[in-house]
């Protein structure tokens, strides 16, 4: 990529954001009733888990996703951990993800107690490929008597966590199908996704549980939070429990019937995010406007621009360009980030990590296509 054509591209996201520099990859807006919400919280004294604006969030998300239940919870790391406990998948136990992916979808793994283990990620989605997931299940398990063990690590392989890479559904109805045939439990990463759909369908629908992050730099924001999503009655329930501390309810005994965790959303948060949903619809047009802008003008450049898969509709939480090479990468990263334009590469893969290394994992040819190429422009409200 040459200098003039770097330049072209840094002066079109300028305009873009009417040069207000520095211009960051996704900051916050807050448009709405958010301070009086925060500012009731405050007069009411509801500052914690116990409040009216988390039941209210809980109701916005069930309403926008379709979703029976949805629990509120201090951040979607948390609430995937939590899917995967409420899901009784055991310490021990493997759970097969995509190798590109941030770093949050392992770590919940590995916080469950359970191994994650990676295949490939689609050309098409950077979500996890179907056929990567069948042909590793077709080489390395066994199905004997319903279960499905590692021919690797003789352990039990239970479930199978796919992620919707920048809001960008998978192909998740393929991967439903491949995990009935060798029994695995899916759920939904779709940290990224409020507002995306898949055949008319919004993510996180689709698996046992899915779960919402909720961060500072994500469409909607509580500040830090996240939120679990099911349509199994009991799990929620079991998920509620087990982030109240495993309290027994009474009047005034405090007794836990098992070792649970302090990982509610307090109030305070959930009232920004209420204030936000509010006006989703107006963030949701925003973001899409500001995708086809940077889609026409890449087109014009022959710059290849990430756009939403086939029946799909996403967010565009984060717009991002595949440039050739890990060179030209670097080379545009460092004369955006220089030109007060913040730009991130995609993830590392986690197989290159130092907590995952020993971790088992199939060929990832895309993963690293993507990883040498893939860079993350400004996509926040304009």
């Amino acid at each position: 990529m040459k200098t003039n054509l770097h330049n072209e591209i840094l002066k079109f996201i300028q305009e873009l954001y009417f040069n207000n520099l520095p211009i960051q990859l996704h900051a916050p807006k807050f448009l709405g009733k958010e301070k009086k919400y925060l500012s009731d919280c405050i007069e009411t004294t509801f500052v914690s888990y116990i409040g009216k604006y988390v039941t209210d969030f809980e109701n916005h998300i069930k309403n926008i996703t379709g979703s029976r239940n949805a629990v509120a919870i201090v951040n979607g790391t948390c609430a995937l951990q939590m899917a995967l406990i409420a899901a009784n998948i055991k310490p021990g136990e493997e759970v097969i993800t995509q190798a590109l992916t941030f770093a949050a979808t392992a770590a919940a793994i590995k916080h469950a107690g359970t191994e994650p283990v990676f295949v490939d990620v689609d050309r098409e989605t950077l979500g996890l490929s179907p056929e990567s997931l069948n042909s590793y299940l077709e080489k390395y398990a066994v199905v004997r008597l319903n279960i499905t063990y590692s021919k690797v690590s003789g352990r039990k392989i239970s479930a199978v966590i796919p992620m919707h890479t920048f809001g960008h559904p998978v192909r998740i109805n393929e991967i439903l199908t491949i995990a009935k045939k060798y029994n695995l439990t899916v759920i939904e990463d779709s940290a990224e996704s409020i507002g995306s759909y898949y055949n008319e369908k919004h993510t996180g629908i689709f698996g046992k549980a899915a779960i919402f992050s909720f961060n500072g730099n994500k469409p909607i924001t509580t500040g830090g939070g996240g939120m679990l999503i099911t349509d199994d009655d009991q799990l929620a329930e079991r998920v509620r429990h087990l982030t109240t501390t495993a309290k027994h309810p009474h009047k005034w005994e405090i007794f836990h019937d098992e070792v649970g965790y302090n990982l509610r959303m307090p109030n305070i948060n959930a009232a920004v995010g209420c204030a936000q949903m509010e006006y989703l619809d107006k963030i949701l047009a925003n973001k899409r406007e500001t995708a086809e802008r940077y889609k026409e003008f890449f087109a014009s450049l022959k710059v290849s621009f990430l756009t939403e898969p086939k029946n799909c509709k996403s967010n565009y939480w984060l717009n991002a360009i595949v440039l050739e090479n890990r060179k030209e990468r670097d080379k545009f990263l460092e004369i955006s980030n220089n030109n007060q334009i913040q730009t991130r590469p995609i993830w590392t893969l986690m197989t290159k990590l130092p907590p995952y290394q020993k971790c088992h994992y199939g060929p990832v040819p895309n993963s690293l296509w993507f990883e040498e190429r893939v860079v993350n422009i400004p996509s926040g409200l304009r």
